[in-house]
């Protein structure tokens, strides 16, 4: 799997590129601004970009931006954020075209090394990785849409987890339910975001979507 990194500090950089080699990926780029990051990525199209939000030369959004700007050029290009800071107005728009493949993580609560490759296998694969901190900020607002606001509290417990990447096994240990129960969730979850039936894992992505795109509505 080819990987393009983005990441302006020496020493995380090189991490994160043994790290991913490690684990099997081929680091096709490993750059540390935001323009060398759009060139990257649309001249290599890799199959998942690690991207950090503040790269030079503005260390502001440089590497949203350029993401942004990739996936404009590049539909649909896996892209996982991992940053110190959680910029709403852009994590909304990079979830915005519906087409999945988008992860956010904090670098301060990646805690492992399984952790991290699992949500980068996961996004190459076109589902999301959303760190919980980063879901609270999103959703942050009150408006929903009316599609979402039909959910249950419950359901919208479970849909939290899903965002997060989490199986129905593993959301299950967490609410303390069975995985039958999950289940019945979900396929409600489905059925009120009007979600028609189709590949399970990539009505899960669309839900998570829905989700949080209406959040700010």
């Amino acid at each position: 799997m080819r990987v393009v990194v983005a990441e302006d500090l020496y020493l995380l950089r090189e991490g994160l590129v043994r790290l991913l080699s490690v684990h099997g990926f081929d680091v096709v780029a490993a750059v540390e601004t935001g323009p060398e990051l759009l060139r990257a990525l649309v001249e290599l199209r890799p199959d998942v970009a690690v991207v950090d939000v503040r790269l030079p030369p503005t260390q502001t959004d440089e590497g949203l931006q350029a993401a942004l700007a990739a996936r404009q050029e590049v539909p649909g290009l896996p892209v996982l954020v991992l940053s110190q800071h959680v910029e709403q107005l852009y994590a909304r728009e990079l979830l915005a075209d519906g087409s999945g493949g988008v992860g956010y993580l904090l670098k301060d609560r990646v805690f492992n090394a399984e952790q991290f490759v699992e949500a980068v296998r996961r996004v190459a694969a076109g589902g999301t990785a959303m760190d919980p901190d980063v879901i609270a900020k999103l959703l942050v607002r009150s408006g929903r849409n009316e599609p979402v606001a039909r959910l249950t509290p419950r359901e919208r417990e479970v849909l939290g987890l899903m965002a997060e990447g989490r199986s129905n096994s593993a959301i299950a240990q967490r609410l303390f339910l069975s995985e039958s129960a999950v289940g019945k969730h979900t396929a409600s979850i489905f059925g009120k975001l009007d979600l028609a039936p189709s590949d399970d894992d990539n009505r899960r992505v669309l839900a998570v979507l829905a989700y949080l795109n209406g959040a700010g509505d």
